[in-house]
């Protein structure tokens, strides 16, 4: 087994795959993760060897969604692929909306009942703006804010979608 790296700037790829522990509670080497990796679906992923993850933790070779998802359900952790999106896909960068994972459910649900109230309200406003098919420079105001709620009602949506994906992994 290799040496555990002293390195300061580690990327999110390098501290997850340290995260993991063997049965001797030792931080998983790259060749460690490489070897789980080859166990997935039937070797669907066995390119993804030692040195590519090496390249990949350094960030000197562009890492694949291919790449991303390997990675998510060795180390159990889909919130990998949510990262990938929001920070390195082109697209995802635009339509993701980056969440972030939380172990307790109930705040989840307590932030998602709190967003849901707040559209309900204004519910009526929305029908009046877009009644018509078109925004005014007068309705501009009200429909940002209304657009910012259903983007909190999404970035919850998607919280408690990568809970309930942890708690099925864990589960497994």
């Amino acid at each position: 087994m290799g040496r555990v790296s002293v390195k300061e700037d580690k990327s999110i790829y390098q501290i997850t795959r340290e995260e993991m522990r063997d049965e001797n509670g030792k931080p998983w080497s790259r060749e460690k993760a490489a070897d789980q990796i080859a166990e997935i679906e039937n070797g669907r992923y066995n390119y993804l060897d030692k040195y590519r993850l090496l390249k990949i933790e350094e960030e000197t070779v562009k890492i694949t969604p291919e790449d991303i998802v390997a990675l998510s359900k060795t180390y159990n952790k889909p919130e990998l692929r949510n990262y990938y999106c929001c920070h390195q896909c082109d697209i995802g960068q635009i339509d993701a909306p980056e969440v972030i994972y939380k172990d307790n459910v109930h705040e989840i649900l307590v932030n998602m009942s709190v967003s849901l109230e707040s559209v309900n309200s204004k519910k009526m406003r929305l029908m009046e703006i877009l009644a018509d098919g078109k925004v005014d420079k007068t309705e501009m105001a009200d429909l940002n804010k209304i657009l910012e709620e259903l983007e909190k009602i999404s970035m919850t949506v998607e919280a408690i979608q990568l809970w309930c994906e942890k708690m099925k992994l864990l589960g497994s």
